[in-house]
């Protein structure tokens, strides 16, 4: 740690993004201390691969160690299997041990691409809820009333609109929070739609006799529609296993205000005071905001796949919306088709250009399909087996293409 005259500075870098820093001058006190602090923050694995949305967190996890202090990725593979009822309108239903257990170990694997191995503890809830008694669950399920349970937007929302709520749903907070007390938590980061269930983790310290965790809760990242949270299920989403030039590509599709939003967020090398000068030089005519987009995005695919594969990227991405270079730096993606071929709409469909046929007509009849930098309009025009070239739709939409013959 660094002397105090530092504090201020390392409370503007942990604040950076934040929602809400519960209680911040616990925060500051602790930090006077000199010690490294616990910082605990967990995932349930539910799905096998982390998006950007996630790597919020991780990014505030990752300076926190950057301080000195020991970070905590605590892999809910029990509380996986209750099923996190946060923001649901239904009962969610639980994974299997097998499906939790796989989702885990791809969690691990990815983790380390933000966060530091040396400074990280990573931990499963299963190593104390798995040595628990019934018994001991029914002393946990005492420490607080359904009536407070209710108070909980979701559940509050649900019990009004006469919508079941499953027994075991009400443990999913209480089990968060012993997370807490079992790993001993100096601070929990979480969603600003946590904040019940990291609150939790307060409370039940205190009847354990432990001081109470500081709760910083980060924003639920807007995705690629700029509206809706980042989710796979809605397809807003980019993941952090993904090619180079796709985490490029989607990145540069974000809209401009988006883009300062996800800079606050997700950037490591864009200072708060940098941003600053950005607007003004971009409010003056003096820089192209596409070109404050391209810098976010080569440092994303950087963090996930090193420099090396981002400036290849960047450089496939200049040479297909820009015109400026080789489209060979894009990667080339076969696509099989019939032996008689497809016809262009059918192409930009298999393609993943568009996502029907019917789209990939209305963007022909708009001019905006082009192969080999060329406007296309015949809708009757034949692709087989053997072309290579460049699809485009519109600006932002493009791949380099093999065609083959389906099998």
């Amino acid at each position: 740690m660094s002397a105090a005259a530092d504090l201020p500075s390392h409370l503007a870098l942990l604040a950076r993004g934040a929602d809400e820093i519960l209680k911040r001058e616990e925060l500051e006190a602790r930090l006077r201390r000199g010690r490294p602090l616990r910082v605990k923050a967990g995932f349930d694995p539910t799905a096998p691969d982390l998006h950007l949305g996630h790597t919020v967190l991780l990014n505030k996890l990752r300076q926190f160690q950057e301080l000195g202090h020991q970070v905590v990725f605590l892999i809910g593979d029990f509380t996986g299997m209750i099923g996190d009822p946060t923001g649901k309108n239904a009962t969610r239903k639980p994974l299997t041990r097998e499906d939790v257990l796989a989702n885990a170990r791809t969690y691990e694997a990815q983790v380390f691409k933000v966060l530091d191995r040396e400074r990280t503890e990573v931990r499963f809830n299963s190593e104390w809820f798995g040595k628990m008694s019934a018994a001991d669950m029914i002393r946990l399920a005492g420490q607080h009333t359904v009536a407070r349970m209710l108070e909980r937007d979701d559940f509050s929302k649900r019990y009004a609109a006469q919508q079941s709520i499953a027994i075991h749903e009400f443990l999913y907070p209480l089990v968060q929070g012993y997370d807490s007390v079992a790993l001993q938590a100096d601070v929990e980061l979480g969603g600003t739609d946590q904040k019940f269930n990291l609150l939790m983790g307060r409370g039940l310290q205190e009847h354990y006799g432990q001081e109470p965790q500081v709760v910083l809760t980060m924003p639920l990242l807007e995705g690629l529609d700029g509206v809706q949270k980042m989710s796979k299920s809605l397809g807003n989403y980019i993941g952090i296993d993904e090619p180079a030039i796709d985490i490029v590509t989607k990145a540069m599709k974000i809209g401009d205000e988006l883009m300062w939003r996800w800079i606050e967020l997700l950037s490591f090398e864009i200072g708060i005071d940098e941003v600053a000068t950005l607007k003004r030089d971009i409010a003056s005519g003096a820089l192209n905001p596409r070109d404050v987009k391209l810098r976010l995005a080569r440092e994303l695919a950087a963090r996930f796949h090193g420099a090396g594969a981002a400036e290849h990227a960047v450089a496939g991405w200049n040479a297909a919306v820009r015109g400026q270079g080789d489209i060979a730096q894009l990667p080339l993606q076969d696509v099989a088709v019939p032996a008689e071929g497809l016809r262009v709409a059918a192409l930009l469909t298999a393609a993943g250009l568009t996502p029907s046929n019917s789209e990939a007509n209305r963007k022909l009849k708009e001019r905006a399909v082009k192969i080999d930098g060329e406007v296309v309009e015949d809708p009757q025009r034949v692709f087989a087996p053997g072309f290579e070239g460049m699809l485009a739709v519109g600006k932002r939409t493009f791949a380099r293409v093999r065609l083959v013959a389906a099998a």
